[in-house]
């Protein structure tokens, strides 16, 4: 949903190292200590990498680092019915710099039709091929377009989400409602689809209570407690969940505004639907984060990442990178970004980009960031980066307020990396212990000339320019 940007609060956690081993957990309180002389082991696992799941392409293959997600699209971008030909113009090139997916919009006919950007669902069967709401195209074009733009990224081993939007509904007929004694927009019986017809019985409040465990006002809030509306969801053959992934192709789903209903919903939709899952859950907090995305059996974005990266990067302190972020505690559930439709006050992006990039979880790509804003050529390294030698759990080697590097253990043969992060105004050098034994590394970003040996005890000098990154690796 388009929100007011505003900073929620931070949580003083105390743990600052969300060591998942035990045996080697740093503990320091207070939080944001430097990190010197000794390596932090942040997550422990066997190294494989996050996984997407199942798809409805059978042809996608992600690289050995993982995938990295698109957000294909910007708050209000161009009317006309022409966004889904724009998207499906530039896959090709996506896929070839190992983009291994891409989040569309919401699809259907929402209230505004053609000028909506689709967060007021009216008719969720209707993808521009109704004329309904005042047009038949959506905002983004036809059902068709949408198609083929679908079908375009399968054959260019890409998987593509669906963002679901299923808290509340807009664009409904009025009638008598006698929970409430007004007449309420709630009459959704004339869909041009037929589909999903609902009425005040179907939303809150009604027989099933005056609201949801969620926090919600404005629109007409979908009362997922009622069968009738869980069969339309996720249970019927023809239901939203199932429509979507077995007749319009769509592998997985970005859920929006997940605090406006119980976290069991997704996991009902999951269970019964399958496919990638993320939701939208906007809190700091980690535990939240941790909890939802648990009860939910779903990935989460990691607004805890993206709050420490904004002040880690703009505002002069790399130690904060020493705290709790979603993709510490379960790096299989967290999908890091640096901006999005909704917010963007990240400004050192390529920073940022080099962070999530070259660190666990699913890293997304903002359109804007990717098309217009910051240099393709840079970001194309890094994905490359990413995808080949961004593997194995996650040790911090050095922190502190201009500096911060991290060294990525390598998995199944693969040697992972180490990243610099240099936040300063000058080049810097440090000494630190690789898992490479007398062997040839190179900084993989070409930002750094140097070809040091490690030596025996797998300790080497490696360099990082001002207000960049370098990603060392083996020289193979």
């Amino acid at each position: 949903m388009k929100k007011t940007h505003f900073l929620l609060s931070f949580v003083a956690l105390g743990l600052i190292n969300s060591c998942q081993n035990h045996d080697e957990m740093v503990v320091e309180s207070p939080k944001q200590l430097e990190v010197h002389n000794k390596t932090v082991n942040v997550t422990n696992h066997d190294g494989r990498p996050f996984s997407t799941g199942t798809s409805a392409n059978a042809k996608f293959v992600a690289g050995p680092g993982g995938s990295v997600l698109m957000q294909g699209f910007y708050w209000d971008v161009p009317d006309g019915g022409n966004w889904w030909n724009t998207v499906k113009g530039k896959i090709t090139d996506w896929s070839n710099a190992g983009i291994g997916a891409v989040w569309l919009p919401p699809a259907s006919k929402a209230q505004n039709g053609a000028y909506s950007m689709g967060y007021d669902p009216t008719d969720y069967y209707d993808f521009g091929n109704y004329n309904q709401n005042g047009s038949t195209e959506t905002r983004f074009g036809s059902r068709t377009e949408l198609e083929a733009l679908i079908t375009k990224a399968h054959d260019e081993n890409m998987q593509v989400y669906a963002d679901i939007v299923i808290n509340h509904n807009s664009g409904g007929q009025s009638e008598a409602n006698p929970f409430t004694g007004t007449n309420t927009w709630t009459n959704f019986t004339g869909v041009a689809s037929g589909k999903f017809p609902r009425t005040y019985n179907n939303f809150y409040k009604n027989s099933f209570g005056n609201n949801d465990e969620g926090a919600f006002g404005g629109f007409p809030d979908l009362c997922h407690a009622d069968p009738f509306v869980q069969s339309w969801l996720w249970g019927r053959d023809d239901s939203v969940g199932k429509y979507y992934k077995n007749v319009m192709k769509f592998d997985g789903w970005r859920f929006d505004y997940v605090k406006g209903f119980g976290p069991w919903v997704i996991n009902n939709w999951n269970s019964n639907v399958g496919g990638f899952s993320v939701g939208e859950l906007w809190d700091s907090n980690v535990n939240t984060l941790e909890w939802w995305a648990n009860n939910a059996n779903s990935s989460v974005f990691d607004f805890a990442a993206y709050y420490k990266m904004d002040e880690a990067f703009d505002n002069g302190n790399l130690n904060v990178l020493n705290d709790d972020m979603m993709w510490k505690r379960n790096p299989f559930k967290a999908v890091t970004f640096v901006a999005n439709h909704d917010t963007d006050i990240i400004y050192n992006k390529m920073l940022a980009y080099a962070y999530i990039l070259t660190h666990e979880g699913y890293p997304t790509i903002f359109y804007r960031d990717y098309e217009e804003w910051l240099n393709k050529e840079r970001l194309n390294n890094l994905i490359w980066i990413h995808n080949n030698k961004a593997t194995g759990t996650t040790s911090i080697l050095y922190t502190d307020n201009d500096e911060y590097i991290a060294r990525r253990n390598g998995y199944n043969g693969n040697p992972g990396l180490v990243v610099y992060i240099n936040n300063s105004s000058s080049w810097q050098e440090r000494w630190i212990q690789t898992n490479w034994t007398s062997q040839q590394i190179k900084d993989f970003t070409g930002h750094s000339s140097w070809y040091p040996t490690t030596q025996g005890d797998k300790w080497v000098k490696i360099q990082c320019p001002p207000n960049s990154y370098s990603v060392w690796s083996l020289n193979q």
